[in-house]
C-alpha cells in the first residue's frame, strides 16, 4: 500500500534545498582557502570539510569527489573575476583601447587582492586530470568570446585562435608576476599585457 510522502519541513527557515546549496557554497569558500595555502595535491577532501565545518557525509552530497570541488572552486574564482572585468570595461564607453586597459587592472588588480583565488585560477587547476584540464579549456574559451565581443573589432570577435593566443598569453603574465612575488608594478604589467591584447584592438595591416 502506498504511503504519503511527507515535505521535508524548513529549518530555521530556509528549505532543505536551500541548505544543501548553502552548504556546497561553504564547501567552495573552504576549498579555495585550503588549496590556495596547502596547493590541491596536498589538500584532503578531510581539510576542506574541517574548514568549512561540516562532514565529509556533507561533501559526497554536492560533489563526486575532490576533483569535481576543484572544478567548481575554479568556476566560481573564475568567473567571479570576470564579472569584475566585465563591469569595469562598462566603465568606458567608446574607447576599445582604454576598455581594454581597465580589463586589464580590474583583472591583475584582482589576483593581487585574492592571491589564494589566484592560486586556484591560475596555477592549481593545471595538469590534474583530462577533466580539469577541459573545464579550464572551456572556462578560458567563454572568457575569450566575451573578451573580444567587448574590445575587439568586428573582423576579429569570432577568431577563436587569436583569442586563445591573447588570454593564454595574458595568463603566463599573470604567472611570472605572480612568481615574482607580484613585481614589477601594476602598471608596467597592464601596459605589458595591454601590447599584446591589441591584436584584437587595432585594425589589422595587410
Amino acid at each position: 500500500m502506498p504511503t504519503e510522502t511527507v515535505p521535508a519541513r524548513p529549518y530555521r527557515g530556509m528549505s532543505p534545498d536551500e541548505r544543501r546549496a548553502q552548504r556546497r557554497t561553504q564547501l567552495i569558500t573552504a576549498a579555495i582557502k585550503v588549496y590556495g595555502e596547502r596547493g590541491y595535491r596536498h589538500a584532503t577532501v578531510k581539510s576542506v570539510c574541517e574548514a568549512a565545518g561540516l562532514t565529509e557525509r556533507y561533501f559526497y552530497e554536492s560533489f563526486a569527489n575532490s576533483e569535481a570541488l576543484l572544478i567548481a572552486s575554479f568556476n566560481a574564482v573564475t568567473f567571479t573575476v570576470y564579472r569584475e572585468i566585465t563591469q569595469a570595461a562598462q566603465t568606458v564607453k567608446r574607447n576599445r583601447t582604454e576598455r581594454a586597459r581597465a580589463m586589464l587592472r580590474a583583472y591583475f588588480t584582482a589576483l593581487q587582492r585574492e592571491p589564494r583565488s589566484a592560486r586556484v585560477f591560475l596555477v592549481e587547476i593545471r595538469g590534474v586530470s583530462p577533466a580539469v584540464d577541459e573545464a579550464f579549456d572551456q572556462a578560458l574559451q567563454t572568457i575569450g568570446r566575451g573578451v573580444s565581443e567587448i574590445v575587439a573589432r568586428p573582423g576579429l570577435v569570432h577568431d577563436e585562435l587569436l583569442q586563445a593566443g591573447v588570454i593564454g598569453g595574458t595568463i603566463h603574465i599573470a604567472l611570472r608576476w605572480i612568481a615574482q612575488g607580484y613585481e614589477p608594478s601594476i602598471e608596467k604589467v597592464i601596459d605589458s599585457a595591454l601590447r599584446l591584447g591589441m591584436v584584437l584592438v587595432r585594425k589589422p595591416t595587410s
